[in-house]
């Protein structure tokens, strides 16, 4: 399923064949429809919005001034926006911001418009729909200064910005939207950017009728053109086009509070295995032996699309992990992987994971490595013959940056024992990778050198999804 986070569907390029246009998008799989008023009192925009919107239950609407029309603005105007925000189908104020190719406003009246836009959005709760062209200093600086602080999230529309841009933004609360321009011959730059932005923050836009997307180019845009998105992403990202779907989809629903996530994280059905590409991951407990600088376990434990947060009581049997894998030999690998770390539950571990191995499966561990210090003793003769794989998080190349960074509940064993788990995994004829987050001050070729001498293979992972952890490193 696809969210269509902006769009304006309902702009008169789509009264010949709107609600066939609307059609087209759900029979494509899209599941919301955000119609984004845009205050063009020309046409009064909000008003047509509005009415779409009231029509589909799958269909919202926001309010707001573009820039292109902040001159217009004035205490009448004003005051009709209020008015037009206690509207039900009303989940956003927007689209505001700069917009200084055009200049169709003159700037400083921009600025003075984006400032009260934001103000009445913080005043009334809503979330903040920017548009920003060629102004991004302007822009993040008016965010600082009038959204900072107002623990409000809201979406960087249409972004084709730089890096930086998408990365203050994040740390402001926002998400970056990408449309149809991913797709463009002539983004090579905003593709490369978008490989390093944290995944839980993206969503995907048409801006139909505008910025129609490739293969549809020389069409007009409409909504059901948002897999294309999708699909860029996807194959920038090594995802499926339904994964990305999947958690673009949980980030805006996450986002305005719609659906499940109206509910509180510990009221949700628990997740039990879960799949990425062709992977299944089993999310045996959300128990972990240590607290990782850059792990999002305790707070905000989704990943992927997917809540993986467990309570104690809430952690599957062995029968219940069997069941919802099925046939193993439907997907690549069988991980155990979620956020708590798997050897906590060792019998349940070893068990399924020699009923994967029985029935055709293949097996892999992610584990921090601490696994044979829980338990008092070496247990890779246990996973030996199950466990076909381990991936290990080394983190560092020192006990001192280590326990930094991994927090572990042995400060002065865990380092050491996570390098002979590893050893006596590789000798038992486990394939064992151990990986390093980039880092400020960690020496990645010493990390290299010390995961080889253990017999493991060794990779860096870059610090995706994780944009505004701080870390205290020396």
């Amino acid at each position: 399923m696809y969210i269509d986070s902006h769009s304006h569907i309902e702009m008169k390029d789509f009264d010949a064949d709107r609600d066939l246009a609307i059609q087209r998008a759900v029979d494509s799989g899209v599941e919301i429809i955000v119609d984004v008023g845009d205050g063009d009192v020309s046409r009064d925009s909000h008003a047509a919005a509005f009415g779409v919107a009231e029509q589909h239950d799958f269909i919202y609407t926001t309010v707001g001034v573009h820039p292109h029309e902040a001159k217009l603005l004035d205490e009448n105007l004003y005051s009709r926006l209020a008015d037009l925000a206690s509207h039900p189908k009303v989940i956003a104020w927007g689209e505001i911001g700069l917009d200084y190719h055009y200049d169709n406003s003159p700037r400083e009246i921009q600025r003075a418009a984006f400032r009260r836009q934001l103000q009445m959005a913080r005043d009334r709760g809503l979330p903040a729909v920017i548009h920003t062209r060629e102004a991004e200093d302007d822009t993040i600086a008016i965010l600082k200064e009038e959204w900072k602080g107002s623990k409000l999230p809201g979406i960087i529309h249409c972004f084709a910005g730089s890096r930086n841009l998408a990365e203050e933004a994040i740390k402001l609360g926002f998400y970056i939207s990408l449309s149809g321009v991913i797709t463009f011959k002539s983004a090579s730059g905003l593709r490369e950017t978008v490989k390093h932005l944290p995944i839980e923050k993206l969503l995907i836009e048409t801006d139909s009728p505008f910025l129609t997307p490739e293969p549809h180019r020389g069409k007009r845009n409409e909504p059901a053109f948002v897999v294309e998105a999708a699909r860029r992403i996807a194959e920038l990202r090594n995802l499926t086009v339904e994964d990305v779907g999947r958690i673009t989809s949980v980030n805006f629903k996450r986002l305005f509070r719609l659906g499940d996530w109206k509910q509180t994280e510990a009221a949700k059905q628990r997740t039990i295995v879960y799949q990425i590409r062709d992977g299944l991951y089993v999310n045996l407990t959300n128990r972990c032996t240590s607290l990782c600088a850059f792990c999002t376990r305790v707070d905000d434990p989704v990943a992927s699309g997917y809540y993986l947060g467990l309570t104690e009581d809430q952690e599957p049997s062995a029968a219940e992990v069997i069941e919802a894998i099925g046939d193993p030999t439907q997907y690549r690998e069988i991980v155990f992987c979620g956020y708590g770390e798997p050897t906590i539950k060792l019998d349940v571990l070893k068990e399924v994971a020699a009923a994967v191995k029985t029935r055709g499966g293949r097996t892999r561990l992610d584990s921090i490595g601490h696994g044979s210090l829980l338990h008092g003793r070496d247990i890779t003769p246990e996973l030996a013959g199950v466990i076909d794989e381990i991936s290990m998080s080394l983190n560092a190349p020192n006990r001192e940056q280590y326990e930094r960074i991994v927090r572990s509940d042995w400060p002065d064993l865990a380092y050491d024992g996570a390098l002979e788990f590893a050893r006596a995994a590789a000798s038992r004829g486990i394939r064992v990778t151990m990986s390093v987050v980039r880092l400020p001050n960690i020496d990645l070729e010493e990390c290299r050198r010390i995961a080889e001498a253990t017999g493991a293979e060794f990779r860096i992972r870059e610090l995706v999804g994780m944009t505004g952890t701080e870390f205290n490193q020396r």
